[in-house]
């Protein structure tokens, strides 16, 4: 096998894309966040990014990877044993890389490789579990959805800000912005108040990957943002596309509900740090 290494999306997409639409749900993150790069439409971040490709002998695409501006490396659903030829390229361009996300075999294989090139060890942060819609349930709460407005988009960002701390700075307001004009930012309003919200990603092949959901603490365990997920996947389905989404797997709560909905778990995710 052989990897190629770019820092241009355009050229990664047609690379690429080919080998991760076979499997459009698994491959959702780097599918969507390259696409999104590809077009222009990203302005969240400055910085090059670095693009990995992997070949078998006859040059075929067999796995890619990403890490993108003062962000982890992802490996998505990479075959593990690419890991390490994977972790040669990375250790090598972005030394600095602060941990690497993907499934768990590849991520800690990557992490066993990146500790013997770079020093110290990776400690896992975080589980996920990618879900994929089977058949939607309309799950109900007090008060309604409506998309979000021109005016509310710092409103948004402040909720994502909390939600999401590792954001870099000023990009929120950015995300929010582009959010709203591509009419895939949703609020569930009880009395006119805002009181859940809940984004999604354009369609990539025919997927929609919903996410950010975020409810305020004093708004919490009343329904609404298992309601306005259901709604939202409701109008993705309207639209013709498949739905699918990210749990966290500390979070127990929101896996049942997302399970009533009609979601079910397609694989698991870690995201490692490293410590030197």
């Amino acid at each position: 096998m052989t990897t190629r290494v770019t820092d241009d999306p355009a050229e990664f997409k047609a690379l690429v894309f080919p080998f991760l639409e076979r499997d459009p749900v698994l491959h959702t993150v780097i599918l969507t966040n390259v696409e999104q790069r590809a077009a222009g439409s990203d302005r969240r971040e400055e910085g090059d990014s670095v693009f990995v490709s992997v070949h078998d002998a006859a040059g075929e695409v067999v796995g890619a990877a990403m890490r993108t501006p003062g962000r982890s490396v992802y490996l998505g659903g990479l075959d593990p044993q690419y890991a390490v030829e994977v972790a040669d390229v990375y250790a090598e361009r972005v030394p600095e890389a602060a941990g690497v996300a993907g499934t768990r075999e590849a991520a800690e294989a990557f992490g066993r490789r990146w500790s013997e090139l770079v020093g110290g060890t990776a400690r896992q942060i975080k589980g996920f579990r990618l879900h994929k819609l089977e058949e939607l349930s309309r799950l109900q709460a007090e008060g309604g959805p409506r998309p979000a407005t021109d005016d509310e988009a710092q409103l948004a960002a402040e909720w994502v800000a909390i939600d999401f701390d590792d954001e870099i700075e000023g990009s929120n307001l950015v995300w929010a912005e582009q959010q709203i004009a591509d009419g895939a930012l949703w609020f569930w309003e009880v009395d006119s108040t805002p009181v859940s919200m809940v984004g999604h990603h354009l369609p990539v092949f025919g997927v929609c990957r919903v996410g950010p959901v975020y409810t305020p603490d004093e708004f919490r365990n009343n329904g609404y943002a298992g309601a306005l997920t259901a709604y939202v996947t409701g109008e993705i389905l309207a639209a013709g596309h498949q739905a699918c989404l990210f749990t966290d797997l500390d979070n127990p709560t929101a896996n049942k509900i997302y399970r009533l909905a009609g979601y079910r778990p397609l694989a698991d995710f870690v995201d490692l740090r490293f410590d030197r």
